[in-house]
């Protein structure tokens, strides 16, 4: 077999530090910081740029990585890989909004086996607990505050201050706090003073607030939590600024967004800096180590080559794949062809070496066996909202739609960068729902790039909001000349005939979309709307019971769900979908009585306040459980509801048997 990292890729945090040594026999409580988008070039020993002391005064006290490495630029992706042990293509999140299975075991469920309290902050959508990382932590704290989708590091330590000192303390049970601060993101917005201090450049200033909040979160660590403790700080990526063509990350693996700094500091680790190659993956195995948890053995070494991709250009355009490979010095990017650099004397990879340099056998293995994501990767996630996508938008993260057209032909990812901006403005403009303003945008890219599909169906989608038939079927003829026998083409097509007076023409389309993917929630969506005009009722509840079962649904949904039910006479599902809608305790009170459940239905309806529209019906059902119930002041109820009636209301009461 081989020598390469793929022996062990498929192993869960199989990769054990040398430098740490096992833990004492009082197991350490842990500290896991992450620092979104922060260069290595960025913070420490390494950088002129700006002044951040806590970070340099750890330095002092623990190991420094000064070569590691993010699996992938891109957020979600990368913290998968560290609290999984595992490469994305091992772990198969390969960008931002997609899903981590719950069969991939996270450190976090391991140490909450063994007895470790756990919690988690987060600072950006980006790491909701619904993509998966939730998963063994008692507190998973990501309250951003109403209709925001991130906050700053000061918010973030705030909160685990808070949790620090009202946390109840188990006897000998030790905590594995994971903290990450979101800050140096774009739009670089610092606040006082280092917005001045940094006017000219900002991203720098965002990293230096991120510092000082870095230092109060881990002084107040040290003071509230007993016992030994350990520390381990990594960034998940780093920021372009406009190396390479690049201005923030996601789309290269230039050294400007894959080299990260790494620290660790605890029980039997020697201060110091290693310049050995080391991927954050292997933070899972870290934290497993420090806890004194045993791991499969058979992959427990430091790899030979560390290994990252850069799959989001492929994911979503369909361009050449990205994969890297370091062994010691040498770095090598294959993406079509394969660039080669020494990343310690051309830090900046302007020469690129691979004319003249060879590659290693380690090296050449993986750039060649790195698993490519599966097909069912290359399709987007179907149970993302569209007010999800708009929370991803807001932080500058748009996935693709669709999926790709994969062609050997394709572009490389490095060659296509002036692209970028415009894909992104374009993206950002069109789930804000602005159509007008990235049209022109859209046709910009097309002209570059003709087989983008994601980028025909936006502009498919675009016109067809807009109301202008006409070019949006030339788009859809456009979209599917790119890829003909696209379900994505179906789909889009479809929708397009479901919003106007064209609706019946989306059926066939729609049902053949569901039958071939049964999940695909658009689909799904706009084949309900068109049972519901169909007069099918029953098929309409069916497909959004499936629908909800899915994604999130909004109230407003749920009460139309609730509204068909009750109008089909199914009242125990009816029953179902108001108790999970707040404000609905008529209709509750009403499918009650019809289920003979008299004592519910009056707790429901006594809810109602006198200010709700619904009062006079609700007076009116009440004196109707109260004749039911033989409660004494029924007749007292009785002429409560005649003196609040209604129109409706006076005659019902008029017909009621029971009144009389």
């Amino acid at each position: 077999m081989r020598r390469t990292g793929w022996a062990i890729l498929l192993l869960a945090a199989c990769s054990r530090p040398e430098a740490v040594a096992p833990p004492p026999a009082e197991r350490p409580s842990i500290l896991f910081i992450t620092l979104d988008t922060t260069r290595a070039d960025a913070i420490g020993p390494d950088q002129n740029n700006v002044a951040t002391p806590a970070y340099d005064a750890l330095v002092k006290e623990g190991l420094r990585f000064r070569y590691a490495y993010a699996t992938v630029p891109q957020t979600l992706p990368s913290h998968t890989s560290m609290l999984t042990g595992l490469y994305p293509g091992g772990h198969g999140v390969h960008e931002n909004g997609r899903y981590l299975a719950a069969n991939q075991p996270l450190v976090s469920e391991r140490l909450k086996g063994a007895g470790y309290r756990t919690a988690a902050f987060v600072s950006a959508f980006a790491l909701s607990r619904r993509f998966g990382l939730g998963r063994g932590f008692d507190l998973y704290d990501e309250d951003f505050g109403e209709g925001r989708e991130e906050r700053n590091a000061k918010e973030t330590t705030d909160r685990v201050l808070v949790y620090l000192d009202h946390s109840p303390a188990e006897a000998g049970a030790p905590v594995f706090l994971w903290v990450h601060y979101w800050d140096p993101h774009y739009p670089y917005t610092p606040p006082e003073p280092y917005r001045t201090r940094y006017a000219k450049q900002p991203y720098y200033g965002e990293i230096a607030f991120m510092d000082e909040q870095l230092g109060r979160l881990v002084q107040a660590f040290r003071q509230r939590v007993g016992g030994p403790k350990a520390i381990i700080i990594a960034g998940d990526h780093g920021e372009g600024l406009g190396d390479h063509g690049e201005a923030q990350h996601g789309n290269l693996l230039y050294q400007s967004t894959m080299h990260v700094p790494m620290l660790l500091i605890g029980p039997g680790v020697n201060p110091g800096t290693t310049s050995t190659p080391v991927s954050t993956r292997t933070i899972a195995q870290k934290i497993l180590d420090f806890a004194g948890i045993k791991t499969d053995e058979r992959g427990a070494r430091t790899e030979d080559v560390v290994a990252a991709e850069a799959m989001k250009p492929f994911l979503d355009y369909g361009w050449q794949p990205q994969v890297m490979a370091v062994d010691g010095r040498q770095k090598a990017i294959r993406a079509g062809r394969i660039e080669i650099y020494d990343v310690v004397s051309d830090p900046g990879e302007m020469h690129d070496l691979a004319a003249q340099a060879s590659l290693s056998r380690q090296s050449r293995a993986t750039l060649r066996d790195y698993p490519m994501p599966s097909a069912q990767a290359t399709a987007p996630p179907s149970n993302i909202s569209d007010e999800e996508r708009r929370k991803l938008a807001a932080l500058g993260y748009i996935a693709s739609t669709v999926k790709p057209v994969i062609r050997a032909d394709a572009p490389r990812p490095a060659d296509m960068s002036g692209l970028f901006p415009t894909l992104d403005k374009a993206a950002a403009l069109f789930v804000a729902g602005r159509y007008r303003e990235c049209i022109p945008l859209l046709e910009q890219i097309l002209s570059k790039d003709p087989h983008n599909l994601d980028t025909a169906l936006r502009l498919a989608t675009a016109y067809s909001s807009l109301g202008q038939d006409r070019q949006a079927l030339a788009a859809f003829e456009r979209a599917g000349a790119i890829a003909p026998d696209s379900q994505d083409v179906r789909t889009y097509l479809a929708l397009h005939y479901a919003r106007g007076k064209d609706w019946p023409k989306a059926v066939p389309l729609l049902e053949r979309v569901v039958a071939e993917s049964p999940d695909r929630v658009p689909a799904l969506e706009a084949l309900a709307v068109i049972r519901e005009r169909q007069g099918r009722l029953p098929d309409a509840v069916q497909l959004r019971q499936k629908i909800y079962a899915l994604r999130a649904p909004t109230n407003a949904e749920l009460e139309r769900l609730g509204s068909m039910q009750m109008a089909l006479g199914q009242t125990e599902g009816a029953m179902a979908t108001f108790q999970r809608v707040p404000g609905h305790d008529l209709e509750l009170g009403v499918l009650y009585l019809a289920a003979g459940r008299l004592a519910e239905a009056r707790d429901a309806l006594d809810r109602v306040p006198p200010t709700s529209p619904q009062y006079a019906m609700a007076l009116f059902k009440r004196a109707q459980v109260s004749v039911l119930l033989h409660e004494n002041d029924a007749p007292s109820r009785i002429e409560m509801a005649r003196r609040h009636a209604t129109p409706l209301t006076r005659e019902l009461i008029a017909r009621e048997r029971l009144f009389h």
